[in-house]
């Protein structure tokens, strides 16, 4: 195919991380708390490396910084920091709170907006707000624990930290010159009305790769002139970096031993050398003028509305004139960014507004991308010539062939430093619209034998690589699959063969890990739904001996669909794969079968009388009971629907005579699937396990304001359980209750909630299963909208409709507020030009108000906004 500009052009290159994302947005913006970094014993990964030793520890397994770059091996890392002459540390990282310090779990404390990147991070932008006074650390901390599960989080806009507007806009800006020429921009905006001074140094420095590898001496960044230093190593060469004027500091990046441990430290001048010299007036930094990690200083001093730059360069290059073209160059890239994104979003009729919340969307999918290393065996044992570490919680011990390396789609880079096995596959759905070579990428990535468990589990996150996520994964290869073919016109069925034969290891480890009594139905724990349950489904109360659960059964429906649905595809060219589809078909029928014959009493997750689907306990007494919690778990089912043409099974005379014996010889399994037996006009066959009747009575009740249908979406559990909450007395007192905003529970941490607001995920996911069921029904079959409106429409009509509620969370109310700022106070977001036009992406959603929750930069996820943006009929 033809590439319409060149940042296209630049993707289309071979091996890109050779090439033009060598360099990108992949520096982590938190390493301290997390999982890799612990070396306590008792896998205490909050308090072992804390915010306040971070600037003083030089880390094992990656780095930080505030709107950084790095190199795709993360060798090299280019970040900036500052100071307002006030604070007690430089500001080289974002402050937040511990999962014990917030009253709803971690939480970032600071304002920060992804503002563009192209996908080969060619040109991207990022803003910094800093206050002018000093910054508020301990009110934060102290607020925050003090305050209930019952009450909002103290924020910084709570704080007197922005009063009067006394904060500088900092804009981190980089562009790309060539593959190993970067160029960055740091602007500093004055936003008060008084003159001030900001201290602006941008650094330079190696990942401590040498400390733990003795192939590798420790590289070396030198002054070679007033305005040069150069970095070498044997890992990448030698960089030059240009600055104009400033004052260069060095130090090495190690581990101040003195300050955290009270021992005497291996070399003088450590990780902590330029903040204590800047700071504290200390002679910490090498007069030497070398070390393994550079600033260069700058104090500017910004009159208020003024705006002054700094600019640096890092090229490979030795340049004689380093800044004759640097204004161009940024020009350039920037004309070229904004180029790219409008041929990607023109191909819609979209308003301004919308195309900037997709943009801002996509672009924060690009800055959220890290670099992830981790190495489970020498995270347990050490690595060679070292001694094993002690711990008695030896987590992820199951996982020592996980050996992590690469430039991985985090679902946000503060909040989550670590990639999540169902976030990844959401956010590759997004990312293929933008980038459809890192979305197939990621996609095989997890799959490795180096991720991929070889009992076939995809690893889930970095705190327990063992827990349950939903099986989406198929789902996602199928979408992007599809995506990428109407793109090019051509199917890369070397990707979709490449996922389907790990994809089969992967169904196999389901069926055989969660389907222990081999009868089609399945557990899964939580299955990333944290607290939806009336107890956490990993951990069931006593005399439970297992639970039907109606959400994991319901998504291997959809996973053995997505698995048919390839198998279809491959065979077209290799009729190897009608093995495959047979297989498949004969999967599909057996869970639709099994999800209404439970246990000696044939119980059925769909209860008639309520018309949804519950989970079903079965106690060690032998009884059966279902928990009838009206939630997402329930919807799920929805989800398990493809559209097959006919056409398709043309050439497969073997499959369709053993689906014709099928049907003939088990007509109750053929039953149970809507009109498996019958296309439509086009031609077109519905597979699904829910049929006409089920569809028409579940979306009676999820299109209903009183239950789950909200102004802004579907909420994640009914609001009929706000008056009436479900009880469950077994061994205790277990109850669940409609909550619209952040949890009252501290189930799994605390710093999400199931109980009520709107996911945009599954949101995503009931509009495009509406979308297919259209496909097969079309304009004849209309229903409710809302549940007693009187108002029919069809199911296309109702899709576009729950897309533009769920929009309008990122529009502007009546009081110019976007809506998920609409229940906040403060009014800087809705009055202040340098505020309200930021977009946030939060994680998740009031139920009745839209108010964003959770993490605040998950664009991860809730980057499927553009989707649902551009998919508008």
């Amino acid at each position: 195919m033809s590439h319409k500009n060149a940042e296209e052009q630049r993707l289309a290159v071979r091996d890109t991380y050779r090439n033009w994302k060598r360099w990108g947005a992949y520096l982590a913006e938190r390493q301290w708390g997390t999982v890799r970094e612990d070396y306590s014993q008792d896998g205490n990964a909050w308090g072992f490396v804390d915010h306040d030793k971070a600037r003083s520890n030089a880390y094992r397994w990656g780095e930080e910084g505030i709107g950084g770059f790095c190199d795709s091996r993360e060798i090299l890392c280019l970040a900036p920091a500052f100071w307002n002459g006030k604070d007690p540390i430089l500001k080289e990282r974002l402050f937040g709170l511990t999962n014990n310090e917030g009253n709803h779990g971690e939480d970032v404390k600071e304002l920060y907006f992804h503002q563009v990147s192209t996908p080969t991070h060619s040109y991207a932008k990022y803003l910094y707000k800093y206050p002018q006074k000093k910054f508020p650390y301990a009110d934060l901390v102290r607020k925050n624990r003090a305050r209930g599960r019952n009450e909002p989080e103290y924020e910084i806009l709570d704080t007197k930290a922005f009063k009067n507007n006394a904060y500088f806009d900092c804009f981190i800006e980089y562009a790309k010159a060539d593959v190993d020429d970067v160029l960055m921009k740091v602007t500093v905006a004055n936003r008060g009305s008084k003159t001030a001074t900001i201290h602006v140094l941008p650094h330079l420095w190696f990942r401590n790769f040498w400390k733990h590898n003795k192939r590798f001496d420790r590289p070396n960044i030198k002054s070679v002139s007033d305005d040069c230093v150069q970095s070498r190593s044997v890992r990448n060469g030698r960089y030059y970096l240009y600055h104009q004027k400033g004052e260069q500091l060095f130090c090495e990046n190690e581990t101040n031993n003195k300050r955290i441990y009270n021992v005497p430290n291996e070399v003088p001048f450590v990780k902590d050398g330029i903040n204590n010299h800047v700071v504290n007036g200390e002679a910490t930094v090498n007069p030497d003028k070398n070390g393994s990690k550079f600033a260069v200083w700058y104090k500017l001093r910004v009159k208020p509305g003024e705006e002054k730059s700094v600019k640096i360069r890092l090229s490979k290059k030795k340049l004689n004139e380093p800044w004759e073209e640097f204004d161009a160059i940024f020009e350039n890239r920037i004309k070229e960014c904004e180029e790219f994104y409008e041929d990607i979003l023109s191909k819609k009729k979209l308003s301004e507004a919308h195309k900037e919340v997709a943009k801002k969307a996509f672009s924060g999918l690009l800055w959220t991308k890290q670099f992830y290393y981790y190495d489970v065996f020498k995270w347990l044992f050490g690595g060679p010539g070292e001694p094993k570490p002690y711990r008695t919680d030896a987590r992820n011990y199951s996982w020592q062939h996980l050996t992590n390396r690469h430039v991985i789609s985090m679902p946000d880079k503060w909040e989550y430093p670590w990639y999540a096995a169902w976030d990844l596959a959401f956010h590759m759905v997004s990312f293929v619209e933008i980038d459809p070579y890192f979305a197939k990428e990621q996609l095989l990535l997890v799959l490795e034998e180096s991720y991929m468990h070889p009992n076939g589990q995809i690893p889930a996150y970095e705190w327990n690589f063992s827990d349950v996520n939903p099986p989406v994964h198929s789902w996602a290869v199928w979408n992007v699959y599809e995506k990428d073919k109407q793109r090019t016109g051509v199917g890369d069925t070397s990707f979709l063969e490449k996922s389907f034969h790990k994809l089969l290891i992967n169904f196999t480890w389901w069926v055989n890990q969660k389907d222990k009594s081999g009868t089609d139905l399945f557990e899964g724990g939580f299955l990333g739904l944290d607290n939806i349950g009336v107890f956490d489904r990993n951990h069931m109360p006593p005399g439970i001996n297992r639970m039907q659960q109606a959400d994991a059964t319901s998504w291997m429906a959809m996973f053995t669909l997505n698995m048919l649905r390839m198998s279809l595809e491959l065979a077209d060219t290799n009729k190897v794969y009608e093995e495959n589809v047979a297989k498949f078909f004969r999967h599909f029928l057996n869970i639709a079968w099994a999800m209404h014959h439970i246990g000696k009493k044939d119980i059925s997750l769909w209860d008639d009388d309520d018309n949804f689907y519950y989970d079903v306990v079965e106690m060690s007494s032998g009884i059966t009971n279902r928990l009838k919690v009206r939630s997402l778990v329930g919807i799920i089912p929805l989800f398990a629907v493809e559209i097959l043409h006919k056409d398709l099974f043309e050439e497969l005379k073997d499959f369709r005579q053993r689906a014709a014996d099928i049907v003939r010889t088990r007509p109750d399994l053929a039953s149970l699937i809507s009109n498996i037996e019958e296309t439509n006009e086009e031609g077109n066959y519905l597979f699904s396990i829910m049929r006409g009747f089920r569809l028409e009575r579940l979306l009676r009740r999820m299109l209903d304001e009183d239950e789950f249908l909200s102004d802004y979406g579907i909420r994640s559990l009914s609001k009929y359980h706000e008056e009436h909450p479900f009880v469950f007395k077994h061994h205790g007192h277990h109850q669940i209750q409609y909550e619209s905003g952040e949890s009252r529970s501290s189930m799994f941490g605390g710093n999400s909630n199931w109980r009520g607001p709107i996911w945009i995920p599954l949101n995503y996911m009931i509009i495009q299963s509406l979308r297919k069921y259209y496909t097969f029904y079309g304009d004849t079959y209309t229903y409710e909208f809302p549940t007693g409106s009187g108002n029919k429409l069809n199911l296309k009509e109702i899709a576009n409709e729950l897309s533009k509620r769920l929009i309008k969370l990122f529009e502007r109310n009546k009081d110019g507020r976007f809506q998920y700022h609409a229940d906040t106070e403060d009014t800087l977001f809705a009055t202040d030009r340098h505020f309200k036009d930021q977009h946030l992406f939060y994680e998740f959603f009031d139920g009745d108000h839209g108010k964003g929750l959770g993490a605040s930069h998950q664009t991860g996820w809730t980057a499927l906004i553009a989707n649902i943006i551009m998919e508008m009929d």
